[in-house]
C-alpha cells in the first residue's frame, strides 16, 4: 500500500431506476417495482429490491421476469428523470471535490484527500453525501470509503441498501483474506472457475500465488490479481474521461420506413462495434439516432446492467430500441445512427474475466 493513502469514497445509488420510479408514485411503495418496455424483446433495466426477493435482475428478459413474479409492476423507463435525479447527484459531489469519476448515472469514485469541505474524515463526507442524496433527491445511497478504488467499490457494495462501509489502511489485509475471489471486481464465472481449478477459493488462497506464476497464466490480468489480493491499486479518479461515445450513421438516398432499417441498424451496429476496439474501455448505453423525412431528430437508448458481451447482442439491443420509436407506421427516415456511450474502464468490469479471457 502506498505510505500517502488516498481517500476514495465510492457512492452507490439504490436500485436506482426503480427508485426513481417508487419515489415519484406514491402507490409504487413497497412493492415488486420491474423498470422494462413491454416487448417480446425486452429485458429488465432494473428492479426494486422487492422484485429482486423473487430473483428478478437486470438483463433478464422482461417475460421470465414476470414469470417469476406475476404481480410485479411493470414500469417503462424514463431517462429523462434518471438523468435529472443523476445531475442533482453530481451538484452533491461538487460540494465536497471536482475529483468525480462517473461510472454510470447511478455511481461514481470520488477523491476527498484534500476535499473542498473538510468534515474531519472522508468517513464524515461519506455520511454527509448520502444524508444530503436522501434529503434533497429522495433516494438513498450505498457507499464505500477506502484508501482506493478497489477497495471503495467493494466496500460499497457491503451493507446494502442504504448502507456505508469503511475500510481503512490498516485493515486492508484483514478483510481481504477471506473473501472469495469472485469478490475481486474483474473476476468473473470463467475466470473465477479457473481460478478454482487451481485450488484458489479465497484471496488469502489468491495471496499464496507468486506473480510469474499469475502472469505465466493470466498475463497482464495475472499482475491485476497479485495486486488486488494485497489491496494494491495505484488508478487514480479520473474526472475527464478520454473515450465518452462512439457512433455510426447513415443517410439514405431515399426515405424509408422504420421496418425497412434493420439491415442498415445491423451494418452500423458492427461498424461501432469494430470502432470500440480502438479503445480500452467499455462503452454501456447503446443508443438508436434516427431522423425523420421532415428532419424530427429522435433518440432512444438503453443501458443495461451488465456488460454487453458481444457484437451480436449489441446489435440485438439497437434494433429493439426500434420498439420504442412510437410515431405513425407512415413515419419514413431519412438518417439512422447507431453507437455506444457512457464508457469506463476495463477494471471497472466485473464480467471481465469471461470477456477478455
Amino acid at each position: 500500500m502506498s505510505t500517502s493513502p488516498r481517500k476514495i469514497i465510492h457512492i452507490d445509488m439504490d436500485a436506482f431506476y426503480a427508485s426513481v420510479e417508487q419515489r415519484d408514485d406514491v402507490s409504487l411503495r413497497g412493492k415488486p417495482v420491474v423498470v422494462a418496455w413491454k416487448g417480446e424483446r425486452s429485458v429488465v433495466c432494473a428492479a426494486s429490491y422487492e422484485a429482486r426477493k423473487f430473483g428478478i435482475r437486470s438483463a433478464m428478459s422482461a417475460i421470465r421476469a414476470e414469470r417469476l413474479c406475476p404481480d410485479a409492476v411493470f414500469v417503462p423507463p424514463d431517462f429523462v428523470r434518471y438523468k435529472a435525479a443523476s445531475r442533482q447527484m453530481h451538484e452533491i459531489f461538487h460540494r465536497y471535490t471536482d475529483l468525480i469519476e462517473p461510472l454510470s448515472l447511478d455511481e461514481a469514485y470520488l477523491d476527498v484527500t484534500a476535499p473542498k469541505a473538510d468534515l474531519g474524515s472522508a468517513t464524515a463526507i461519506a455520511t454527509q453525501i448520502r444524508a444530503e442524496i436522501r434529503e434533497e433527491i429522495g433516494l438513498t445511497a450505498s457507499a464505500g470509503v477506502a484508501p482506493n478504488k478497489l477497495l471503495a467499490k467493494i466496500a460499497s457494495d457491503w451493507r446494502k441498501p442504504d448502507g456505508l462501509f469503511v475500510i481503512r489502511p490498516h485493515q486492508v489485509e484483514a478483510f481481504l483474506q477471506p473473501l472469495p475471489v469472485s469478490k475481486i471486481h474483474g473476476v468473473g464465472k470463467v475466470m473465477q472457475a479457473k481460478l478454482t481449478e487451481l485450488g484458489i477459493a479465497t484471496v488469502a488462497d489468491l495471496r499464496q500465488r507468486e506473480l510469474v506464476e499469475l502472469e505465466q497464466r493470466f498475463g497482464r490480468f495475472g499482475r491485476r490479481l497479485f495486486e488486488c489480493a494485497r489491496g494494491i491499486d495505484e488508478r487514480t479518479v479520473e474526472p475527464n474521461q478520454p473515450v465518452q461515445s462512439i457512433s455510426s450513421e447513415d443517410t439514405f438516398s431515399i426515405d424509408l420506413p422504420l421496418s425497412a432499417l434493420h439491415e442498415a441498424i445491423q451494418k452500423l451496429a458492427l461498424r461501432t462495434w469494430n470502432a470500440t476496439k480502438k479503445t480500452n474501455r467499455i462503452g454501456r448505453t447503446v443508443v438508436l439516432k434516427l431522423k425523420t423525412a421532415q428532419f424530427q431528430s429522435i433518440t432512444r437508448s438503453f443501458t443495461p446492467q451488465h456488460v454487453i458481451r458481444s457484437e451480436a447482442e449489441f446489435t440485438q439491443i439497437a434494433l429493439a430500441l426500434c420498439e420504442r420509436v412510437q410515431l405513425p407506421e407512415s413515419t419514413h427516415y431519412r438518417l439512422v445512427g447507431v453507437g455506444l456511450s457512457g464508457f469506463v474502464e476495463r477494471d471497472e468490469i466485473s464480467l471481465q474475466g469471461e470477456l477478455f479471457d
